[in-house]
């Protein structure tokens, strides 16, 4: 494999092939077999340099890359506005192409890509990498076990304090927004966690330290069985919200960060429903008051196992025709979807119908 953008991103892909790093330490020393990143190109001098520092060919040009018979692979993971260009040069050169997200700007876009693989012949994968965050997968175990009856509400929300970062991701051109640099995940994570259909989705937009671009957006998600997913991202929150919240008929779980940190209360008495009312300065109320300890019961959350290597494993076995991509092009066009309807709503200010 080849790398196109050898920034953040593309460095860590470097380090998960090569070395076999993961982040937290888990996979550390275990590499993908059968796949090696090779060389790369970046328009930055220094990154070449990089390059070559860490064993890697820096190709002198895009031409030069993609004219190589010994690379199979090409990832991009350039900023959002030249994914679709490369892309299709990279399939038209005929390679199989992994490409960072969001993978497009728009729908449109992804469907001349997805046409570009048919017509080429070649497998293009998408790297929706958060569908194997620890905290997402505990959170779907839960719901997909019915560990908490019948789950009603879920909340996702990713919080930062510091703005919308420089460069393109506050370039509205180079799609830019948090819609695009995070709702891309934890949208997918909530179309990828459910099985029902989305009858109306209802979005808003904040422009608090960025006019240009969106700094953080607010997004409900109605499901045809009535549950309701409220998916959020902000970039001005000095006291962040618990990353998951989620209500059932049986208890409730929330997950605090991305360390997967939180807990699960579950009712063991409905029938003992009585509560010393909560006394305060201005009156009492005992609607409100805490259930009694012999009542509930705090769990531990599920067990998880996540490894990332297993993108790029299937991917393999993509191309040699063993598997289907986990990450299916419907679904990577399903979320690219989802987003335009955020927007869409956000611009009319009332929900809007999407499935």
């Amino acid at each position: 494999m080849a790398v196109v953008g050898l920034g953040g991103m593309g460095n860590w892909h470097r380090e998960l092939v090569n070395k076999g790093v993961q982040f937290g330490g888990v996979h550390k020393g275990k590499k993908i077999d059968c796949l090696r990143i090779t060389g790369s190109y970046d328009i930055k001098e220094a990154r070449q340099q990089f390059a070559a520092q860490n064993d890697l060919h820096p190709y002198n040009s895009l031409e030069e890359l993609l004219g190589d018979p010994k690379i199979d692979i090409v990832l991009v993971s350039t900023p959002n506005e030249l994914h679709k260009p490369l892309v299709i040069k990279a399939l038209e050169a005929g390679k199989n192409v992994v490409c960072e997200k969001p993978v497009a700007l728009n729908s449109k876009e992804l469907q001349k890509m997805i046409d570009a693989s048919k017509k080429a012949g070649k497998v293009f994968a998408v790297h929706q990498n958060r569908r194997w965050d620890d905290d997402y997968l505990r959170i779907k175990k839960i719901y997909s076990e019915n560990m908490l009856g019948g789950v009603f509400r879920i909340e996702s929300r990713v919080h930062g304090s510091r703005g919308v970062p420089g460069g393109w991701r506050a370039d509205p051109a180079c799609g830019g927004g948090m819609v695009l640099d995070w709702g891309v995940h934890i949208l997918d994570q909530a179309l990828q966690m459910t099985d029902g259909k989305v009858k109306k989705v209802y979005g808003s937009l904040t422009n608090i330290t960025n006019e240009l671009v969106d700094d953080g957006f607010y997004a409900e998600l109605t499901f045809d069985d009535g549950m309701i997913f409220h998916a959020e991202v902000g970039t001005n929150n000095f006291i962040s919200l618990p990353r998951w919240y989620v209500l059932g008929r049986d208890g409730s779980a929330v997950i605090e960060d991305f360390y997967g940190n939180g807990k699960i209360i579950r009712i063991t008495d409905y029938n003992k429903n009585d509560a010393i009312p909560i006394r305060t300065a201005a009156g009492l109320t005992k609607t409100m008051a805490p259930r009694t300890k012999d009542t509930i019961k705090e769990e531990s959350l599920p067990v998880v196992n996540p490894d990332i290597r297993d993108f790029y494993n299937n991917f393999i076995a993509a191309i040699e025709g063993k598997e289907k991509l986990v990450v299916s092009l419907e679904s990577v066009m399903r979320t690219m979807k989802l987003m335009e309807a955020i927007f869409l709503s956000a611009k009319k200010g009332k929900p809007v119908k999407f499935e």
